[in-house]
């Protein structure tokens, strides 16, 4: 990697990058789209709620969550696939953690859900 010190222009530059790699997440990651259309969700019921601060602060950090981990799991998924395109054990084991933490972070971020919503909806009964 050739680093030849801070350059601002270059700093704005690889956020062009960071906003292509969210782009191209939504744009072709179905799995992704699954996690978007639940935020949407997410984020009108939190609005009709009229949720606190601090509940739309743990639901912005698990929807945030939820997408980076599918991006990364996106991204190992893309690197196995050129690196192995032939089935291998390993890259298997490798494309099944990642995708595993996808999915522990969809846990968590529905806990975060369900104790903010439960109390919300029963309150409404």
């Amino acid at each position: 990697m050739d680093n030849k010190g801070f350059s601002l222009h270059k700093r704005l530059r690889s956020f062009k990058f960071a906003f292509n790699g969210i782009r191209l997440l939504i744009a072709n990651e179905h799995n992704a789209w699954i996690h978007c259309f639940a935020a949407v969700c997410v984020l009108i019921v939190g609005a009709v709620f009229g949720l606190s601060r601090g509940e739309w602060i743990a639901v912005s950090f698990a929807i945030g969550s939820v997408l980076a981990a599918e991006a990364v799991n996106s991204s190992i998924e893309a690197l196995a696939d050129v690196v192995s395109p032939q089935y291998n054990e390993k890259i298997k084991r490798c494309k099944d953690l990642a995708a595993g933490a996808v999915l522990l972070t969809a846990m968590a971020a529905a806990a975060v859900g369900l104790i903010i919503f439960i109390p919300k909806l029963t309150a409404l009964f």
